[in-house]
């Protein structure tokens, strides 16, 4: 991993950076786990994942630790093993524990490539509110119209009004209008441009081939792309945000966005940056199924912020994944295999009642809930969302 480079200098340039492979992508014949491609054929494997890109499981003792340090309840989603994996979170607890000002910032982003957020690009913005409500602090959110630009075939004015539109959407979600910077790097980029160029150099065009996949058929775009989502990671990236250049920064996100970050804590040393702290959730569902994260691009694997209660109710109806029996009869004598049923792992995001959500699990894992009451269920819910 990126981590463990740090100590081997056969793996650094006499500039004192990154060369050679850092192998972020976790790939095999059962899943393939890349910042754009998830696909497992039994259901993402986590444990997997932690090993190989060399991440933490979060304890339980950590979690006690920050609600005793926020005075706060931990998030449901920690205490359901939803965000389950982290890198220096508990530098990240020092931190506010020695009471700075702030003791740290966040850091989370989107890729604005649709007119509207799915509700699978709700789950790291709504933890992230948490968060900035639970420990007081600011966040930064880089919504990235230059990568989407270069990845998809989109126009520039297109990638710059699907930020617009996509910023509506966050700002929505009620974060601390104080406390939050929300910019485009169409706008921006100027701005983070000297900490770019250093994190750029210090990235070689194989250590991009290794981490990313890229090959000599891809645009230098995206060669040149991972240093910008690095920058922000660092403070002095603000200067009219934060008085610190050294200010420690945590980052929610997917599990599959953290090849980026294990070559910026890579990076981060060798350039007297504090590395980043992340906080990784797990991947929220498809429609059809666990074997795929939910795309911007399928409209029938996702539900969008911009979908009336008629659509919402269609497409739970007629498209999401049922871990129940082929029969009613099947059904009452083997109940649901809730490890596979879309409506199930929808309501553990979504509904944050524990012991209704318990109530659920028993019933219809036994057989006496059926598929249409749980639908109807989840229906309500994010007709309400």
């Amino acid at each position: 991993t990126a981590d463990t480079m740090e100590s081997n200098p056969e793996a650094s340039t006499s500039a004192g950076c990154v060369d050679g492979g850092v192998e972020a992508e976790t790939s095999g014949s059962d899943q393939v786990v890349t910042p754009w491609t998830v696909e497992a054929k039994d259901g993402v494997d986590y444990d997997k994942l932690v090993r190989q890109f060399g991440s933490q499981r979060i304890p339980e003792e950590m979690i006690e630790r920050l609600e005793r340090l926020t005075g706060k309840p931990a998030h449901p989603w920690l205490k359901r093993g939803i965000f389950f994996s982290h890198r220096d979170l508990g530098m990240i607890l020092d931190s506010y524990e020695k009471h700075g000002t702030p003791p740290f910032y966040l850091y989370t982003g989107r890729g604005p490539s649709s007119e509207a957020l799915h509700l699978g690009h709700l789950i790291p913005f709504i933890f992230t509110k948490y968060l900035q409500e639970a420990f007081d602090v600011p966040l930064v959110v880089q919504m990235t119209d230059d990568e989407k630009f270069l990845w998809k075939d989109i126009s520039v004015e297109d990638a710059y009004r699907f930020t617009r539109e996509n910023a509506k959407d966050i700002i929505a979600l009620g974060f601390d209008l104080e406390k939050t910077f929300i910019f485009s790097d169409f706008d921006y980029v100027g701005h983070m441009y000297r900490n770019i160029v250093q994190i750029a150099r210090c990235i070689t065009g194989s250590t991009s081939r290794a981490v990313f996949g890229f090959s000599d058929s891809d645009n230098v775009g995206k060669f040149s792309f991972p240093a910008i989502q690095a920058a922000p990671s660092f403070s002095s990236s603000f200067p009219h945000i934060f008085r610190q250049n050294k200010l420690p920064c945590l980052i929610p996100c997917a599990i599959d966005q953290d090849p980026y970050f294990r070559v910026t804590r890579d990076v981060a040393p060798r350039l007297g940056l504090l590395k980043p702290a992340l906080i990784h959730s797990k991947f929220f569902p498809a429609l059809q199924g666990q074997n795929t994260k939910m795309s911007a691009s399928s409209t029938t694997s996702a539900i969008y912020l911009t979908d009336t209660a008629k659509e919402i109710k269609t497409k739970i109806n007629k498209y999401a994944f049922s871990g129940g029996g082929a029969t009613i009869e099947e059904h009452r004598a083997n109940g649901a295999n809730l490890d596979v049923d879309v409506p199930f792992q929808w309501l553990r995001f979504f509904l944050l009642d524990d012991v209704k959500l318990e109530h659920i699990r028993q019933e219809y894992g036994s057989g006496r809930m059926l598929t249409g009451e749980i639908k109807k269920e989840l229906i309500s819910i994010l007709q309400h969302l």
